[in-house]
């Protein structure tokens, strides 16, 4: 099975893709609304997809308040078009953080990005010495993920630990 993070504004394609394909489309509530401690996701799929996977797990209970949230920010459309605008945004200047630093841009969404970078460990681990968290992956050492810096202030931190890294 090969996993892909799906776009926070999905296109037709992948909008198609449940009913075109054996596909299933897995979404977490929390990350896009900010809502982690909410334990609310979706599995978006074909009916008979979904049928079997219902079967095979059994009831999945969510909260009502959960569900309450839930369908209150989804009914919030104007929020989220413009989230995914600030969201798309704020990629774009981390990404130019990123490849000014020497990073390479290697993929992402507008909630993290995922950078190449021959000194990935090092970097890392000077980053942490500043109390600045990326992911490093055991399985490519020059890969980091980077989420999004908390505005003006966070990005001028991440440059700053990020020249003294190297």
């Amino acid at each position: 099975m090969k996993l892909s993070p799906m776009p926070i504004r999905p296109s037709a394609r992948w909008r198609c893709a449940p009913a075109c394909l054996p596909v299933v489309i897995l979404r977490s509530f929390g990350k896009f609304y900010g809502l982690a401690g909410l334990r609310l996701g979706f599995a978006i799929g074909a009916p008979d997809v979904i049928s079997r996977i219902a079967a095979a797990l059994g009831p999945w209970p969510c909260s009502g308040p959960a569900l309450h949230i839930g369908a209150a920010a989804l009914r919030d459309r104007p929020w989220a078009d413009r989230t995914r605008c600030v969201l798309a945004e704020e990629a774009g200047k981390l990404d130019e953080v990123l490849v000014n630093a020497g990073f390479t841009i290697a993929g992402g969404t507008s909630l993290f990005r995922l950078a190449r970078h021959p000194d990935a460990f090092k970097l890392h681990a000077a980053l942490a010495r500043q109390h600045i968290w990326c992911r490093s992956f055991d399985w490519a050492g020059d890969l980091l993920r980077f989420g999004l810096p908390p505005g003006d202030a966070g990005r001028d931190r991440l440059v700053a630990a990020l020249a003294l890294g190297h």
